[in-house]
């Protein structure tokens, strides 16, 4: 599905079925250098359970068109600006790694529209490492080779997709690659920079799900209790054994959890 935001065309994967604004919607966000191809598994269960599911590509990742957003804060008010386009009242935004932190922005900046935040793979704040940077910067080639082996639990690393003859560590590693230049450094960037957080949890309106890989090296789970209690209303759960990359390497779970989240959400109610 293409529509136009702030004067671009932007892509979301809609499952497979046509939008149609009087079901509740679910807007999800993918993480630094990827694009919508991440929540194929979960977008494609809400799209056929009663929901719209509209997995974005943000500007300049994907198929996309535009500048990517330079910040946190930017990319969260493009977020509540995709809900403009689309008519919207209300809906939920669903985000893993940088793209939970612009649920996170989101929720904060329109908590009467975003309904239910679901936070996957989050860390407030979530610092970035110099070498990996840099490597972002000047070596792309190495950068995607830092995130995939840092992405993922052990069990990923030597196989363990649930998909037969699938290699978990070997798409990650194209999928990164494909992102344009520039994209993935200017978003490891924006996640290094923003700061604010944890003030911007205590603004969240709605309820959140915060789910975390307990094997987690890039978003580690020893830090989340600050994060904990600064959301209002927000329940942990933990996957394990698991990395960063969680809708690869736990697809299943990920997906349960996040329907269970959000068929108790007050004003997202499945038709």
């Amino acid at each position: 599905m293409q529509f136009q935001v702030a004067e671009h065309s932007t892509y979301a994967y809609t499952g497979a079925r046509a939008f149609d604004p009087d079901l509740p919607s679910v807007v999800f966000v993918h993480g630094a250098g990827l694009d919508h191809t991440v929540w194929i598994l979960q977008s494609r269960w809400f799209a056929h359970h009663g929901y719209n599911a509209l997995a974005v590509d943000l500007p300049g990742h994907g198929r996309s068109a535009g500048t990517p957003p330079a910040s946190i804060e930017d990319a969260g008010r493009w977020v509540v600006d995709c809900i403009d386009a689309l008519g919207l009242p209300r809906a939920a935004v669903v985000g893993h790694s940088m793209g939970a932190l612009v649920t996170l922005e989101a929720a904060a900046a329109a908590p009467q529209r975003v309904v239910f935040a679901g936070l996957l793979g989050i860390a407030v704040p979530m610092p970035v490492s110099d070498a990996l940077l840099t490597a972002a910067r000047d070596d792309l080639p190495a950068a995607c080779r830092m995130i995939t082996l840092w992405g993922h639990g052990f069990p990923a690393q030597v196989g363990g997709n649930q998909a037969p003859g699938m290699w978990m560590t070997s798409s990650a590693l194209r999928l990164l690659a494909r992102s344009r230049p520039g994209v993935l450094h200017n978003d490891l960037n924006a996640c290094n920079a923003y700061l604010t957080g944890l003030e911007r949890a205590s603004k969240v309106a709605c309820p959140a799900l915060v789910l975390l890989g307990r094997q987690d090296v890039m978003a580690s789970p020893r830090g989340v209790r600050p994060l904990m209690e600064a959301l209002p209303d927000a329940r942990l759960l933990e996957l394990d054994p698991c990395g960063h990359m969680m809708m690869a390497e736990q697809p299943d779970a990920v997906l349960d959890a996040l329907a269970q989240a959000m068929g108790g959400a007050p004003g997202l109610r499945a038709a």
